[in-house]
């Protein structure tokens, strides 16, 4: 992100262990409040088969559609060309990057959590996204989105 006169698009790749849920759920966000301004990626080392149908419940409940989503596996590429990685849930785990910004949110799992217990961590994921897209694009209000 620096060394060049125009300022490059930030890159944030979101992971959790199946990509099922809590990443799918991040990445929809910051996709929807950065509007192109930022690359943004999600995997797990171990994706599951689909999405989880109680998240995508809970994301359409806020006009967000992660329906079409499919769980990626997390690549060597994908880390290195990160900018930010953001792990969920990882925090005990032995994952270091040392080439870029990390940062681990100790989010709750929601796969098998009753509709309410998935819409408070949607909700806690969504906080946490629109205060890392202030740190990257300032100025850039997303409360009412």
């Amino acid at each position: 992100m620096t060394g060049s006169t125009a300022t490059p698009k930030p890159s944030v790749l979101f992971v959790c262990a199946h990509n099922s849920a809590r990443s799918q759920m991040a990445a929809a966000f910051l996709t929807r409040f950065a509007q192109g301004r930022v690359d943004v990626r999600s995997g797990g080392p171990d994706p599951a088969d689909s999405v989880d149908v109680q998240a995508v419940e809970a994301m359409a409940e806020v006009g967000v559609d992660i329906s079409s989503q499919v769980p990626r596996l997390l690549t060597q590429e994908a880390v290195m060309n990160a900018d930010i990685i953001v792990t969920m849930g990882y925090a005990d785990q032995e994952t270091t990057f040392p080439h870029v910004r990390h940062e681990d949110w100790p989010v709750e799992d929601p796969v098998g959590r009753d509709a309410a217990t998935v819409r408070r961590i949607r909700d806690e994921i969504k906080g946490r996204v629109q205060q890392l897209i202030t740190e990257l694009l300032p100025g850039r209000h997303v409360d009412a989105q």
